[in-house]
C-alpha cells in the first residue's frame, strides 16, 4: 500500500537510507527487494513528500515512530491541486478505508500544516469547515484523539526562498499512522551532556547512524573510536549491547573530575556498555582465534580536522630508532604510552580489515568518510574491501570547503587469507590514486587554510542570489565585473566596523547583487572570502 511519507526537511541525502534500512530491520524485505519510492505531482525529489510503497501499516507505524527524519507516515485518503479536486479525490477513496475510522464511538482531530508558507488560525479554521462533506460522526478530541488527520499544503511559491521549487501547488489529506519521537533528541541533547568532548557526535547524527547499523536488543555494537560514548549512546537506547575502544587511556579510564564515559550511560539510564578498552585501532588487541562477534561496527574515524589520528609507537620506535620496551610494574597505572601520527587512508584500512575479521555476515559498518568539496574533481571513490558492500553514501555539507560522507556497508563474505591479500591491494591501489591531502592527512590545513586560494577561482561563482541548493553548501556568485556606480554616490569598498572585524556594508552587497555597483579587483579577495564564511 502507498503511504504519504513526509519528512523533516534537512539531511535530504540521509532520508531514503533511513527508512530503508528501517524496513528491512522490520523484517519487510527478506530477498533482496528494494522499496518503491514516487515524488508527488508538481514536486522536486528534495522535497519533504515522498510516497513510499510499504506491504503493511504495522510497517510504516514502527518506521516513522523510530525514525529521526520521518515526521510523519500518512494512509493517503486523496490529494489534488486545488480543494475541488482534493474533494473528488477522498470521494473516491474506498469506503471500507475510509468508515471504520469515521464511526461515532471514535475520537478524532484534524490538524492543518503546510510547508513553505504560513497560514493563520482563521485560515485554518476555514479548510477544516471546507470538508463536510467527510462524513465524520465522532467526537473531537485535540489533547488525544484516537484518529488524527492531517490536511498539508504546499504552494507554489513562485520564486526561489531556498526551498525545493514547487511547480505547481498540491493538498494532501490523510490519517496518521506514526509520527516521530519528538522528545528524542531534546533528551540526549550534547548541551545538557554529563561528559563530553570536542568530537563528540551530535545526538541527531548518532542516532541516525545506529539506525544505519540497524542497532536492536541482542545485538552487540562496537565503536573502535569511542572518545566520549555519544554513538553507543544512541545505540542503547535502542536496546543493543554496546563495547568501545579507544587510543587515549585518559578518556575511556579518567574523564574528567568525577565524570567520564560511563556517566552518560548513568545519565540516561541505559545499560552499561559490555567493556570500554585502551586499543590501538593499528594494533588490534584480539586473540588470534577470535572472529565474527560484532554485529555492528559505527564510528567517526579521526580524519584531522578537529582531532588527528594517532597509533601506538612514537616516532624513535616507528623509525627503529629504539626498540619496543616494557613498561615496569610500578609505572603501569599512571603511563601513557607514547603515540604517532596516523593518517586517514591507513586508518579506514585498517578499519576495514577489523570489521572483515570481527564482523558477522550480513553484519553492518557504518563509518564517515571525510570529502574535499572541489566542482573540478571527478567522482569520489571511496576505500572498497572485497568482504564489504557499500549500500548507501549520504553526504553531510559541514563548510564550502568540505563535507563528510556517512558510509554504510554490509558484509558479504567471510574473511580468508585471499581476502587479505585482495584487500591489500585495494588498498595500495586507492593509497595510490587517492588525493595528496587523504594520504598526508592534510584535511585540516585544506579546510582552514587562507580563503585568498579560492579567491581568483570565480569558475563556481555564477550568482549571488541564493536560489535552492537542495543539500549543497554552494555558494553562486556574480562576475564582479559590474557596469555602473553605486546609487546615492555609495562607494562600493566602503566597510562598516562590527567589533573587532570589518566587512561589507549589506547595502553595498546588495548593490553587488543588483549589478547596479562595480567591485573594484583589489576587493575582490576579500569580498569572495567575506562572503564565503557570512551567512547571506
Amino acid at each position: 500500500m502507498w503511504y504519504l511519507c513526509v519528512f523533516y526537511h534537512r539531511l535530504l541525502d540521509y532520508r531514503k537510507p533511513e527508512v530503508e534500512s528501517l524496513a528491512q530491520l522490520y523484517g519487510a524485505f527478506n530477498n533482496g527487494e528494494v522499496l518503491e519510492w514516487r515524488v508527488p505531482k508538481h514536486h522536486h525529489p528534495d522535497s519533504p513528500f515522498h510516497l513510499v510503497n510499504l506491504p503493511s501499516e504495522d510497517l510504516a507505524r514502527k518506521i516513522a515512530t523510530r525514525s529521526i527524519l520521518v515526521k510523519g507516515m500518512y494512509e493517503l485518503w486523496g490529494e489534488g491541486s486545488d480543494y475541488e479536486e482534493l474533494q473528488e479525490s477522498i470521494t473516491s477513496y474506498p469506503d471500507e478505508q475510509k468508515l471504520p475510522y469515521l464511526v461515532p464511538e471514535s475520537t478524532f482531530k484534524i490538524t492543518v500544516d503546510t510547508f513553505g508558507k504560513a497560514t493563520s488560525m482563521q485560515e485554518q479554521n476555514n479548510r477544516i469547515q471546507s470538508l463536510t462533506y467527510i462524513p465524520f460522526k465522532g467526537r473531537v478530541n485535540l489533547k488525544t484523539p484516537e484518529h488524527n488527520f492531517w490536511l498539508i499544503e504546499t504552494d507554489d511559491y513562485g520564486e526561489s526562498n531556498g526551498l525545493p521549487p514547487v511547480v505547481g501547488k498540491r493538498i494532501f489529506f490523510g490519517r496518521e499512522v506514526g509520527c516521530a519521537d519528538r522528545s528524542l533528541l531534546p533528551t540526549y541533547q550534547l548541551k545538557s551532556r554529563t561528559y563530553l568532548g570536542p568530537t563528540a557526535m551530535d545526538a541527531e547524527m548518532a542516532f541516525l547512524m545506529a539506525n544505519q547499523a540497524q542497532a536492536t536488543p541482542g545485538k552487540l555494537v562496537f565503536d573502535p573510536f569511542v572518545g566520549t560514548g555519544s554513538i553507543l549512546v544512541a545505540a542503547a537506547h535502542y536496546g543493543a549491547m554496546t563495547m568501545g575502544a579507544d587510543i587515549d587511556i585518559r578518556v575511556v579510564r579518567d574523564g574528567k573530575g568525577n565524570r567520564n564515559v560511563w556517566s552518560n550511560f548513568e545519565q540516561y539510564g541505559l545499560p552499561m556498555p559490555v567493556g570500554l578498552l585502551r586499543a590501538d585501532n593499528n594494533l588490534p588487541p584480539w586473540r588470534p582465534g577470535l572472529k565474527e562477534i560484532f554485529d555492528s561496527i559505527i564510528c567517526d574515524p579521526p580524519y584531522g580536522v578537529r582531532a588527528g589520528g594517532r597509533k601506538s609507537g612514537g616516532r624513535k620506535l616507528l623509525k627503529g630508532v629504539k626498540g619496543p620496551y616494557t613498561i615496569p610494574e610500578e609505572k603501569r597505572t599512571d603511563h601513557i604510552p607514547s603515540t604517532a601520527g596516523y593518517s586517514l587512508v591507513e586508518c579506514v584500512h585498517d578499519l576495514l580489515n577489523l570489521a572483515a575479521k570481527m564482523l558477522v555476515m550480513g553484519g553492518r559498518l557504518v563509518f564517515f568518510f571525510p570529502v574535499l568539496r572541489d566542482d573540478d574533481s571527478s567522482e569520489t571513490n571511496f576505500p572498497e574491501h572485497p568482504c564489504f558492500k557499500l549500500i548507501t553514501a549520504s553526504e553531510q555539507i559541514l563548510s564550502y570547503r568540505y563535507s563528510r560522507v556517512l558510509l554504510t556497508m554490509v558484509k558479504t563474505c567471510p574473511y580468508t587469507d585471499e581476502i587479505e591479500l585482495e584487500a591489500k591491494m585495494k588498498h595500495l591501489d586507492f593509497k595510490e590514486n587517492h588525493v595528496k591531502w587523504l594520504e598526508e592527512g592534510n584535511l585540516h590545513s585544506s579546510v582552514f587554510g587562507p580563503a585568498d586560494e579560492l579567491a581568483t577561482d570565480y569558475k563556481t561563482f555564477k550568482e549571488l542570489k541564493p536560489k535552492y541548493r537542495g543539500k549543497s553548501f554552494h555558494r553562486p556568485f556574480h562576475s564582479p565585473e559590474l557596469k555602473s556606480k553605486c546609487p546615492n554616490d555609495g562607494d562600493v569598498n566602503k566597510r562598516l566596523s562590527l567589533g573587532s572585524e570589518s566587512t561589507f556594508d549589506k547595502s553595498i552587497l546588495n548593490n553587488i547583487i543588483s549589478e547596479s555597483a562595480m567591485l573594484a579587483s583589489d576587493a575582490r579577495p576579500k569580498f569572495v572570502s567575506w562572503f564565503i564564511q557570512s551567512d547571506i
